[in-house]
């Protein structure tokens, strides 16, 4: 394969995608192969079958390397469930002002560092900012004159648990010289979006299948970054309940009922499954979708108000991932829960210009301008 490909892996709480990319004209994406496979999922930070995330990958990466010569590494995408955050400040003063250089920097990374234990190690890093002696934040400090260097970091620490299952599937495959850990909220961030919103402070929801994660993004880092076991799913599963009905036909009202909709409510939705038809009024699966949808805020909610930084919630939660367009609607009902403006965001590139596609498009963005952050495991 040549060098300016990358090999992805995008862990998604209901399924895999492995792919092959290299960049494209205007910041677009060239693909050369993608693989999908669904498993069990994942949730409090386990997976919910190690056997089956197992054989999803494994397949995955199967497939990759039989379509794509000459893959030597991987890029995998650790969910939030698997990562915790530290974030530290640290000072580095000199006996004298003088220009700082990329030495100095290495230097107050280092001293930085949390250790590594038995349960978490540390898989890549970044700075939120630093500040310079005269009080000035900088998000490159070489090159100024300085008498001090504080920093402000992002360090990514994830189970050891989960980084064994990843290492249990590519060890099979003799091929895969190199595997690099990349925090999933970290790329979304840093490839979503623009530099001049996360120097004001933004707060990001990545609505998934079974689990979200909401993040607070600052700067080249995140202040506070919260996983939660919900996502639209769950929506599926309260309908199934409350209505009695086989989980495909809730996941199938999930995408054909619209919140918004303007037409009279007395009518009715059907749906056909097994040979059986399924019909409820449009108010009442409305009713039901909020309601399902209010859990989702409750927790959100939560997660804004245990956020341990102080900072301007001043403008929109940016909100992607494949739950937020399941419902037709749905921004604009946790819009008007959270009483906050909702943004909903994805990769601005033709045909995977969606939510869904977002962690993928991430991913592939860092891995391709990978600075060797991430950690190798291989």
């Amino acid at each position: 394969m040549r060098a300016k490909y990358v090999a992805v892996l995008d862990i998604r709480s209901s399924e895999v995608t492995a792919v092959v990319g290299e960049r494209g004209v205007n910041n677009t994406f060239i693909i050369k192969s993608k693989y999908t496979c669904d498993y069990e999922g994942y949730a409090e930070g386990e997976l919910l079958d190690i056997h089956s995330f197992v054989c999803a990958v494994t397949e995955a990466v199967k497939s990759t390397l039989a379509s794509n010569s000459g893959i030597k590494s991987f890029y995998v995408g650790v969910p939030d469930e698997f990562i915790k955050l530290v974030n530290v400040d640290k000072t580095l003063s000199f006996s004298s002002s003088r220009k700082i250089n990329s030495s100095d920097v290495k230097t107050l990374t280092g001293m930085s560092a949390p250790p590594d234990d038995e349960a978490w190690r540390t898989v890549r890093h970044s700075c939120l900012y630093y500040v310079l002696s005269d009080k000035r934040k900088v998000i490159d400090p070489v090159g100024a004159v300085s008498d001090s260097l504080h920093g402000k970091f992002c360090f990514y620490k994830c189970k050891n648990s989960f980084i064994g299952c990843i290492m249990d599937v590519f060890k099979r495959f003799k091929d895969i010289l190199v595997v690099n850990l990349i925090p999933l909220s970290h790329a979304e961030a840093m490839y979503l979006i623009e530099p001049e919103k996360r120097n004001k402070c933004t707060a990001l929801l990545d609505l998934g299948f079974i689990s979200s994660t909401y993040s607070v993004v600052y700067g080249d880092g995140l202040l506070y970054s919260e996983a939660f076991s919900v996502g639209i799913g769950h929506v599926a599963v309260y309908l199934m309940s409350e209505l009695n009905i086989p989980y495909e036909v809730a996941l199938s009202y999930l995408s054909t009922v619209n919140l918004n909709a303007k037409e009279k409510l007395t009518g009715t939705e059907e749906c056909v499954s097994e040979g059986k038809t399924y019909a409820f009024s449009t108010m009442t699966l409305r009713d039901r979708i909020r309601e399902g949808l209010d859990g989702i805020c409750e927790t959100v909610q939560e997660c804004r108000q245990g956020c341990p930084v102080r900072y301007t919630d001043a403008g929109p939660l940016l909100v992607t991932g494949e739950g937020i367009k399941t419902v037709r609607g749905a921004a604009e009902h946790i819009a008007g829960r959270l009483e906050k403006s909702v943004e909903v965001i994805a990769p601005k590139v033709p045909f995977y210009d969606k939510p869904r596609f977002s962690s993928l498009l991430s991913l592939l963005d860092t891995a391709l301008a990978d600075e060797k952050l991430s950690k190798t495991l291989i």
